[in-house]
C-alpha cells in the first residue's frame, strides 16, 4: 500500500486495519423543506421573517434564512460546559462501522454521494445502513474545522478559540442529548450575544408558542420522547466550518452541516427505523469589542437556513420534528416539486430553494 509515494509494509497496513476496526485508541479518527428564501435585515423587519416548510415521503421540511444586525461578540474565552459525551449527540456512542469512513469535508463537494445498493434497510443495530451516513463520522467528529490564522481583529489563537466555540454552538443546538429530547438549549443560547434582543425574543416565543414565524426547529433539533426514541447510539454528521474577515474587522464564521437522526417509535419493541435528515447553514460573527457593544464570549447571529427531510407536516408547528413511519409515510404520496437528495451537499440551500421555485416541495430520493 502506498500513498504520496511512501510505501507502507504489509504488516503495518494489516495492523492499522485491525486497530481501526476494533476502534483502538491508536487508530486514527476522522476530523471533524423547498420555498422562497427569506433574507431580511431586522432593521427592515423586526423579528424573524415568515417561516415555511414542505412535506413528502421521505418528507422534506424546508427552512428559511433570516438576517440580523451584526452586534458585537468577542471571543473572551467563554467555555461552554458541554460534557464530551454530549457532543457525540443525543445517543452517546458509536454503533460500529457500517462502511469505510469518508474523509472530512474540507470544501463543497462536486456532486451528491453515490447511491447505495438497493435493499439495505436500516435496523436498530445498523440504523444508517442504506444511506451515505453509514460512512460519515459521529457527532462533532464529522464537522471539519479549518486551520486558524490571524483575521480581522483576532490573533491566530483567538480565531482558533472562536472556531471551537462555534462548533460548541452547533453541538449544543443540534447534538446535545437533552436538547434533542425537547429540553431548552441553554448552552447554545448562552453563546448568542444577549444584546441581540430580537433573536432572544424569537427563541423565547418559539419555545413558548411555536408557529410559522417562530419555529425552534429553524435553529435547534428536537424530538418528542413520547413519539420517538433514538435508534442506535449516535447522530452522524457531515459538514464544515469556514471563516473570513467581515465588516468592521469582525471574524465571520460560516457553518454548513448535515445531521442524520435515526429513530424508532417510542413504543417498546418498535423495530422500524426511519431517519430525519437536517441540513443547516448558520453564519455568525465574532465582532471587535473595541468597535461594538458586546458581551464577552458571545457571538452575533447573522443568518441561518434549514432544509429537513422526514421532519413533519408543513402546516403543523409543534416545535418538534415528527418523522413518519410505514403506512403513514406511504399514504402521504409524492410531492409535486423537484426530486431532491437530502444527502446532496454540492449546492447551497438557498440555491436549491431557488431551483425549486414556486413548486415548493418535492420528492426525496432517499432518507
Amino acid at each position: 500500500m502506498s500513498q504520496g509515494g511512501t510505501s507502507i509494509p504489509d504488516e503495518e497496513w494489516e495492523r492499522f486495519l485491525r486497530e481501526a476496526e476494533a476502534g483502538s485508541a491508536g487508530a486514527p479518527q476522522e476530523p471533524s423543506a423547498r420555498a422562497r428564501m427569506v433574507t431580511r435585515r431586522l432593521r427592515e423587519q423586526p423579528g424573524p421573517p415568515e417561516g415555511w416548510r414542505t412535506y413528502r415521503p421521505a418528507r422534506r421540511r424546508r427552512g428559511k434564512g433570516w438576517y440580523v444586525l451584526g452586534l458585537a461578540a468577542a471571543v473572551a474565552l467563554l467555555v461552554v460546559a458541554l460534557v464530551p459525551g454530549l457532543l457525540v449527540g443525543w445517543f452517546g456512542g458509536g454503533d460500529g462501522a457500517d462502511a469505510p469512513r469518508a474523509a472530512g469535508e474540507t470544501q463543497r463537494p462536486d456532486g451528491p454521494p453515490a447511491q447505495e445498493a438497493a435493499g439495505r434497510l436500516p435496523t436498530p443495530d445498523r440504523p444508517f445502513s442504506g444511506s451515505p451516513a453509514a460512512g460519515w463520522a459521529d457527532g462533532t467528529a464529522g464537522i471539519h474545522l479549518p486551520a486558524a490564522r490571524a483575521t480581522g481583529w483576532m490573533s491566530r489563537s483567538e480565531v482558533e478559540q472562536a472556531l471551537d466555540r462555534t462548533r460548541d454552538f452547533l453541538a449544543a443546538s443540534s447534538l446535545d442529548r437533552a436538547v434533542l429530547r425537547g429540553e431548552r438549549p441553554s448552552g447554545a443560547m448562552a453563546l448568542i450575544d444577549p444584546h441581540q434582543s430580537d433573536v432572544h425574543e424569537f427563541i423565547e416565543k418559539a419555545f413558548r408558542a411555536p408557529d410559522r414565524e417562530n419555529d425552534p426547529l429553524l435553529l435547534f433539533s428536537r424530538f418528542r420522547p413520547s413519539d420517538v426514541r433514538p435508534a442506535g447510539d449516535v447522530v452522524r454528521t457531515r459538514g464544515r466550518i469556514s471563516f473570513r474577515e467581515g465588516e468592521r474587522d469582525a471574524v465571520e464564521v460560516s457553518t454548513d452541516v448535515t445531521y442524520v437522526y435515526p429513530v424508532v417509535r417510542a413504543e417498546a419493541g418498535s423495530e422500524e427505523v426511519v431517519r430525519t435528515v437536517v441540513r443547516r447553514e448558520v453564519v455568525l460573527s465574532w465582532n471587535d469589542p473595541a468597535k461594538d457593544r458586546v458581551e464577552p464570549g458571545t457571538f452575533s447571529l447573522v443568518s441561518y437556513k434549514v432544509d429537513a427531510t422526514n421532519g413533519g407536516c408543513d402546516n403543523t408547528y409543534t416545535g418538534y420534528f415528527t418523522p413518519v413511519f410505514g403506512a403513514e409515510r406511504a399514504a402521504t404520496g409524492a410531492g409535486d416539486g423537484a426530486v431532491v437528495d437530502p444527502y446532496d451537499r454540492s449546492t447551497p440551500i438557498g440555491e436549491r430553494m431557488r431551483e425549486a421555485g414556486d413548486a415548493g416541495g418535492g420528492t426525496a430520493t432517499r432518507s
